[in-house]
């Protein structure tokens, strides 16, 4: 680890989220370079403010050194896990992949469960926060759709994730209509949880094993000449950096240097000339949140140069305040005070914006910033849709 190299400036301090809500939590500083020097192999790890962290990655971005206090900290969050018993929120988040699986086979009861004050009642008595509403299971999930293969130059792989899976899939199919009419072929491998739930819940043996399952077939994909997409933030940095990093997954390299975020793909179709789209006018003011996990990206924010070109579109970028929710991190209902401090600060800030919407790449953001704020919440992908006049194209046959 390059802890050594930490000059202590402070300044991951400055730009965490949580150290600023929480006063339990020492900051990414003290939690990750600096307890590093101590920490022994043989002797039990007792630091469990370590917990507290959410990894939203601003102590990464903003360090000028090269440390990576938040891989620091996620490593004594693993060992911390195997060496101390882990609580029934824990567990279950771990497991969201097999759960969602569960809750979409159930849906319309799962659904109504989840919305009376009896189901709210038993998620608490487990550890589970309820101050925003559970998003809804869908019965017909993307994965169970499959496309036939078509003549188009360009052909994509698409790492759907399980948010836009099992509760969003019409924005999956909005997506592989809008890349359909761009004429780009897109396939849905077989695919499982990017892994991050298990990895940020304590369970490393799960999440490389939801890993490892994805990198087999993604890797097949690129073989066949596939590029990979992806459209949730937060699934893409975990394939991009913890599948090479943390969970040293072999074909990881070559994944990496073949995977983009959807948008990232469509402007560069752009630059190469394949693609010239003729936006049409949407009059609305939308407030653009950041994710973290796209900052941590490093690629820039290609959806927002995409709706730059939407005529009578005025979108204000913030990327200056995490929602807080940070995936499973804000549902835990200890960390309920934290994540609801943090998500005020940003749906503060985007009030102040007089936008009559929240558009925002990560499904959880919208979650997090949509029931705090009262405000509808957007997929990039539906408002370039809704510009292009693109309608959902069914898909039909099977894999490639």
């Amino acid at each position: 680890m390059n802890f050594e190299h930490c000059i202590r400036c402070t300044i991951c301090v400055e730009n965490c989220p949580v150290m600023r809500a929480n006063p339990d939590f020492p900051g990414p500083k003290q939690a990750g370079p600096d307890a590093q020097r101590f920490r022994s192999d043989r002797e039990k790890a007792e630091d469990k403010w370590v917990l507290l962290c959410c990894q939203c990655k601003r102590c990464v971005i903003s360090c000028p050194c090269g440390v990576e206090p938040a891989e620091i900290i996620l490593k004594a969050q693993q060992r911390y896990g195997l060496e101390h018993p882990r609580t029934a929120a824990h567990l279950l988040f771990a497991n969201n992949y097999y759960l969602s699986a569960l809750g979409s086979l159930l849906a319309p009861v799962a659904n109504i469960v989840a919305a009376t004050e009896i189901g709210k009642k038993i998620f608490r008595a487990m550890g589970i926060a309820t101050y925003i509403p559970f998003p809804k299971f869908r019965f017909r999930t993307l994965g169970s759709e499959k496309k036939s293969r078509t003549r188009a130059i360009k052909k994509v792989a698409f790492f759907y994730g399980c948010f836009i899976n099992f509760y969003r899939p019409d924005i999956g199919r909005k997506i592989i209509s809008l890349l359909s009419s761009f004429n780009v072929d897109v396939v849905l491998p077989p695919q499982w949880c990017c892994g991050l739930p298990a990895l940020g819940n304590g369970n490393l043996a799960l999440a490389r094993f939801f890993a490892q399952k994805n990198a087999a077939s993604l890797s097949n994909y690129i073989d066949a000449g596939y590029d990979i997409i992806y459209s949730c933030t937060s699934c893409g940095h975990t394939i991009s950096n913890d599948y090479p990093d943390i969970l040293k997954i072999p074909q990881a390299k070559k994944i990496a240097e073949n995977t983009y975020n959807i948008h990232e793909y469509i402007v560069k179709l752009m630059d190469e000339g394949y693609i010239k789209p003729q936006f049409q006018e949407v009059r609305q003011k939308l407030a653009y949140h950041i994710p973290c996990h796209l900052r941590a990206l490093g690629i820039g924010y290609p959806a927002a140069k995409l709706m730059s070109l939407i005529p009578g579109l005025e979108c204000e970028i913030l990327d200056d305040n995490c929602c807080g929710l940070s995936g499973s991190y804000g549902f835990k209902k200890s960390n309920e005070p934290t994540a609801i401090s943090i998500g005020n600060r940003a749906v503060a800030r985007i009030m102040k914006t007089g936008a009559s919407a929240i558009v925002g790449d990560c499904g959880s953001c919208r979650m997090q910033l949509g029931g705090l704020s009262g405000l509808t919440t957007l997929d990039p992908v539906e408002v370039l849709s809704e510009s292009l006049g693109i309608r959902h194209i069914q898909l039909k046959s099977a894999p490639p």
